[in-house]
């Protein structure tokens, strides 16, 4: 499975992909648990989106092996 990480999410990581080959979390509420263990610092954002298959997704989403996930933190700007 291969997580796609923009903005933040890409400096937490220290990566604009993150690649899990072992078990893959199964639901979108799973992979957010994944990213706060694996990578603490997702504790400090206060919200941040997930698409899977490019569109977002509820934390009660069922992921696969094979979609395209996406991590979108929240934009800020003037």
């Amino acid at each position: 499975m291969i997580i796609k990480c923009f903005g933040i999410a890409k400096d937490i990581t220290e990566s604009k992909d993150i690649v899990i080959n072992d078990q893959h979390p199964e639901s979108v509420a799973e992979l957010r648990s994944f990213l706060r263990d694996s990578y603490p610092s997702f504790n400090k954002i206060p919200e941040y989106m997930v698409a899977v298959n490019m569109e977002y997704a509820p934390d009660d989403q069922l992921i696969s092996e094979n979609d395209v996930i996406a991590i979108i933190p929240p934009v800020s700007g003037g």
